[in-house]
C-alpha cells in the first residue's frame, strides 16, 4: 500500500481523520495517514475471526512485525507496515500499546461498568491520539484529556452497534453511559484551557459533533439508540477551521 492508498483507506473508512489528516503540514502528513491506517487494520484484526484464539493470533502478528520494526527490522513487504516503516521507522516499535489494547475486542465481552469503558477508551482511542500528537510535538495531561474526551464520544456513539455484538454494557442501564458522557465533557473542557502547537492541531481533533453528542447524552438522551450523525455541512466546516486557523479545540 501506497501512501495514497493509506490516505484513500482513510477517506473511505475514517474520513473525520481522513479530513484531519489533510489538514496536518504536508511533512506531517505521511506519518498521520500511516498511523491511522495502521490503527484501521489493528481494530478490524479481533473480527477477523470468530474464534477469540484465532483472532489473539491474528492481533499477535501485527505485534510481532511493530516490535521488529522497534529493533531496527524492516517489517515484510506490506500494504500498510511498509509505508508505515518507511515514515516512523523505528519510532514503531512505540506503537505495540495500540496492539495489546485491542486484545479485549478478541474476547468479545461486554464492560461492567464506566472505569472499564475509560480504561479501555485511554489506551485505544486515547493512544492513538497521543501517538499521532507525540509524533507532532504535543504530549502531556492536555493531550491526554483531549484524547479521552474524543474517545468516549466515539465510544458512545458507538454503543448501539457494540450492545448488538455483547461488547457494550453488561446491563442496559443508561447511569454508566451517562457518566462517561459527563467525563467526556470535563476532560474536554481541561483540554481547551491547555495550549498546544499549532503544528499538532491536526492530531488533537476530536472528530465533528463530539462535545455535541456527550452533551446530548449526559443531559437524558437514549445511550442505546442511535444517535444523530453530524451533517456533512457541520463536518466540512469544523474541518475547514481546523485547516484554517488550527482550531482543534471541541
Amino acid at each position: 500500500m501506497t501512501l495514497n492508498a493509506c490516505a484513500q483507506a482513510l477517506r473511505d473508512h475514517d474520513p473525520d481523520r481522513f479530513g484531519a489528516m489533510m489538514a496536518a503540514r504536508p511533512a506531517d502528513r505521511p506519518l498521520l495517514a500511516t498511523l491511522y491506517a495502521l490503527n484501521l487494520e489493528l481494530a478490524r484484526a479481533p473480527f477477523q475471526s470468530a474464534e477469540p484464539m484465532l483472532a489473539e493470533m491474528r492481533l499477535q502478528w501485527w505485534g510481532d512485525r511493530l516490535a521488529e520494526m522497534g529493533q531496527g527490522s524492516a517489517p515484510p513487504l506490506h500494504d500498510v507496515l511498509t509505508p508505515l516503516w518507511e515514515t516512523w521507522g523505528t519510532r514503531g516499535g512505540a506503537l505495540t500499546p495500540l496492539v495489546e489494547a485491542r486484545r479485549r475486542d478478541c474476547a468479545r465481552e461486554p464492560f461492567h461498568d464506566a472505569d472499564e469503558v475509560i480504561a479501555y477508551v485511554d489506551a485505544t482511542a486515547g493512544g492513538l491520539m497521543q501517538a499521532a500528537a507525540g509524533a507532532l510535538g504535543a504530549s502531556g495531561p492536555p493531550v491526554a484529556d483531549q484524547a479521552r474526551g474524543a474517545g468516549l464520544a466515539a465510544w458512545l456513539r458507538a454503543l448501539p452497534a457494540l450492545t448488538a455484538m455483547n461488547m457494550g454494557f453488561a446491563r442496559p442501564d443508561p447511569a454508566p453511559a451517562r457518566a462517561l458522557a459527563a467525563e467526556g465533557l470535563a476532560a474536554l473542557d481541561r483540554a481547551r484551557r491547555a495550549p498546544a502547537p499549532r503544528r499538532a492541531a491536526a492530531a488533537l481533533f476530536a472528530g465533528t459533533g463530539a462535545r455535541a453528542l456527550l452533551r446530548a447524552i449526559a443531559d437524558g438522551a437514549d445511550p442505546f439508540s442511535d444517535q444523530p450523525l453530524p451533517s456533512e455541512f457541520r463536518r466540512r466546516a469544523a474541518l475547514a477551521r481546523l485547516a484554517l486557523m488550527g482550531n482543534w479545540r471541541a
